[in-house]
């Protein structure tokens, strides 16, 4: 699949969709990605000293190399723009490859945000006509009906932010419903050792960084731990609320349905319309359409609509595409405001 034909084809299929080609920078200030992912994300990318002593890395992600390049060209208003390449990334496994060859496309600065989600599937669809493939699995999740659902659980507010914050950390959040289960918060000597690094930090400069977060922000969240202290019962049941909302998986016609019967089950002041997610049909060419509460902890940035189509060729099963929409990343790398944003890449593997 790594033919230049092919890619030439693909690249044709989304300009016919209106979208504007664009050349994105190989390499950006690491700072941005450390920012927005902590210092722990270092270890995965490819990074360097320039003359002048800054730190740069090669493009981690191409979806931050173009949302860059909105912010620093201080564009306003709607692009839809697509572009191709490869971004660098170390893994875990030493099985996959650190370069991966994309085709991205994507819708920057529109409001217009059930249909922008709609068109970047479908443009997805349509680049698959360029596969021999026999079938196929188009997945849909969204991380926003998460958030709403974790808003409205009893549980406190330092609670709530660290299962939204961690929730695309699998192994780490399933640790925190295991610690909200037997209601284990802290160790006391812990709090004692923070409270006198507490006292020492409020003699610090407010805004310097410490693993992607200000003295100020951390201060801050101390503070609201020590107001807002853990009550002794009822984190099993919240712990099984979101278990079982995490399990929900079903046709795309019939989300709306399971969740709405959830979240009257468990007496959560929430419902959600059939036309709120973006595809409808339980089939579209040879792909079935499913949809999962649990699916869109691939990446951090993401905020409301996820989806992602593996598809069979040649006997092999093939993650083909993966996009969402991540209308907080713009901010997050320096906008004084947010950005609506969705958009996917297409894998050329």
């Amino acid at each position: 699949m790594k033919s230049k034909n092919l890619s030439e084809k693909i690249l044709r299929s989304v300009r016919s969709k209106g979208f504007k080609y664009i050349e994105l920078d190989s390499v950006i200030e690491a700072n941005h990605i450390v920012q927005r992912s902590g210092e722990n994300f270092k270890k995965f990318i490819f990074s360097f000293i320039d003359h002048n002593g800054s730190e740069l890395c090669l493009r981690p992600d191409l979806t931050i190399a173009s949302c860059l390049r909105y912010l620093e060209n201080n564009l306003k208003g709607k692009e839809k723009i697509f572009y191709s390449g490869e971004a660098y990334r170390k893994s875990p496994n030493r099985k996959d490859s650190i370069i991966r060859n994309q085709i991205g496309f994507e819708i920057l600065g529109s409001k217009n945000e059930k249909k922008d989600d709609k068109e970047i599937i479908n443009t997805a669809i349509k680049s698959l006509s360029n596969f021999s493939y026999s079938s196929g699995t188009l997945k849909i999740g969204n991380v926003e009906i998460f958030n709403l659902l974790i808003a409205k659980l009893d549980i406190p507010k330092r609670w709530k932010l660290r299962l939204v914050r961690h929730f695309w950390r699998e192994k780490y959040f399933n640790d925190l419903l295991k610690r909200l289960e037997t209601n284990s918060d802290v160790d006391p000597t812990i709090v004692e050792v923070d409270k006198r690094r507490y006292q020492q930090m409020l003699k610090e400069k407010q805004q310097r960084l410490i693993a992607g977060r200000t003295v100020g922000e951390i201060l801050n969240r101390f503070n609201n731990k020590i107001k807002d202290p853990r009550r002794t019962s009822g984190g099993k049941k919240v712990s099984k609320i979101i278990k079982d909302f995490l399990k929900i998986n079903c046709q795309v016609n019939l989300a709306a349905e399971k969740l709405n019967t959830f979240f009257k089950k468990n007496k959560i002041n929430l419902s959600v319309e059939q036309n709120y997610f973006p595809i409808s049909q339980n089939r579209l060419l040879k792909l079935k359409v499913e949809f999962s509460a649990s699916f869109g902890r691939q990446l951090e940035y993401y905020t409301g609509m996820v989806f992602k189509i593996d598809i069979r060729e040649k006997n092999k099963n093939i993650n083909i595409v993966n996009g969402g929409r991540y209308d907080k990343l713009i901010f997050n790398l320096g906008s004084n405001k947010q950005v609506p944003a969705v958009g996917a890449a297409l894998n050329l593997i």
